[in-house]
C-alpha cells in the first residue's frame, strides 16, 4: 500500500482535496490487513476495556471481530482539537529532484490529517506562520469545513524568512483550549551571525515547552527534502541560502561526512528536546510514503485514552 501513498503517486492528483481522500482511504485500507488489524475500529469509535467499566458496555460484535474486548467511548472521550501549524518561509519550498517541494507535501499531508480528523468528528483548524503568526482558520468539525482549509491549503505559497520560537509563542497565546498542535516545518536556523544553530534549537524547544506547560499536546512533523537527508552531491557546489540569498561553494565530495553528521546531530538535538517535553518528534523527508506519517499521528491520538 505504501507505494499507492508515495508522493510519485499522487503527484498526478491535482485537486488536494483528491489527495487527501486517497491518502486516509488507501491509510484505513493498509490497517486492515496490517499488523494493526482492529486498531482502527478502536482508533474510530472504541477503547480498550478497561477494569472498573461497566461490562454491560462491551460490544460484542468487535469482540467477535477482534477477540479483545471493547467499550463504546462517550462523546466526551472522543473530542479532540487540532490544530495545523504550517511552516510558510520560502525554504519550504526547496526540492532538488523530488516529485514534491517540502511545502507540497506538508499541505498534501495537512489535509490527510484534516480528512481524517473530521472524519472522526473532532475540530480541526489552520495556523499559518514564517516571521509572524498569519490570520488562521477556527477549529470545527463539520463536514464543510474540511473545504475551508482545503482551499485554504491549496493558495497557501512559501515565502520569505521565518521566526519558529516567535510563532510558537504566539500560537500558545492564541489557543484557548487545550488542543493537539501538529506543527509542520523544516526546521532550518536562520542565518543569524549572533546565534549558533544549538542556540536556535533552544530557542525552538523553549517555545515548544511554553504549548507542553499549556497544556497542549504537540507533534513535531519535521519535513526535510530528501536530499538534504541524503545530500547526493559530488564535487564544486554553489548552494544558495533560500531565505536570506547568500550563497557558499563547496567541495560536496569532501563535505559529505561532515554535512551527515551535522545533520544527524541536529535532528537529534530536536528528538532530545521534544522527548524531555513529551513531545512526538517525526522525522520524515519527501520521498517517503504518506502512511508512514499518519501512522505516528495515530499511534499518537491512541495513546490519548
Amino acid at each position: 500500500m505504501s507505494s499507492l501513498l508515495s508522493p510519485e503517486a499522487l503527484q498526478s492528483i491535482k485537486r488536494l482535496d483528491l489527495r487527501a481522500r486517497m491518502v486516509v482511504r488507501g491509510f484505513l485500507q493498509g490497517l486492515h490487513s496490517s499488523p494493526f488489524h482492529g486498531f482502527s475500529v478502536q482508533f474510530s469509535e472504541h477503547r480498550r476495556y478497561n477494569r472498573g467499566d461497566d461490562p454491560k458496555l462491551i460490544d460484542w460484535l468487535v469482540y467477535a471481530k477482534t477477540d479483545k474486548y471493547f467499550v463504546k467511548r462517550f462523546e466526551s472521550e472522543t473530542n479532540l482539537i487540532g490544530y495545523l501549524v504550517i511552516d510558510l518561509s520560502k525554504s519550504m519550498g526547496f526540492t532538488e529532484n523530488q516529485s514534491m517541494t517540502k511545502f507540497e507535501y506538508v499541505t498534501c499531508l495537512a489535509a490527510a490529517l484534516t480528512y481524517l480528523m473530521i472524519m472522526q468528528q473532532d475540530p480541526v483548524g489552520l495556523i499559518t506562520f514564517d516571521e509572524k503568526v498569519h490570520a488562521s482558520l477556527p477549529a470545527r468539525s463539520r463536514r464543510g469545513h474540511m473545504g475551508d482549509v482545503i482551499a485554504r491549503l491549496s493558495n497557501l505559497k512559501p515565502a520569505g524568512a521565518t521566526d519558529v520560537p516567535a510563532s510558537l509563542t504566539q500560537v500558545a497565546a492564541m489557543l484557548k483550549q487545550h488542543s493537539l498542535v501538529m506543527l509542520f516545518s523544516d526546521l532550518w536556523p536562520s542565518d543569524d551571525d549572533e546565534k549558533t544553530w544549538q542556540e536556535q534549537i533552544a530557542e525552538v524547544v523553549s517555545a515548544l515547552a511554553r504549548l507542553r506547560h499549556a497544556g497542549h499536546d504537540v507533534i513535531v512533523f519535521h519535513v526535510l527534502d530528501a536530499a538534504e537527508v541524503e545530500f547526493p552531491y559530488d564535487g564544486p557546489v554553489q548552494f544558495t541560502d533560500s531565505e536570506s540569498g547568500q550563497s557558499v561553494s563547496v567541495d560536496a565530495t569532501g563535505f559529505r561526512e561532515d554535512y551527515l553528521a551535522a545533520l544527524a546531530e541536529f535532528r537529534d538535538a530536536y528528538r532530545d528536546g521534544c522527548n524531555q517535553l513529551q513531545i512526538d518528534y517525526v522525522p520524515l523527508d519527501t520521498s517517503m510514503p504518506f502512511d508512514t506519517a499518519l501512522t505516528e499521528y495515530l499511534t499518537q491520538r491512541q495513546s490519548r485514552f
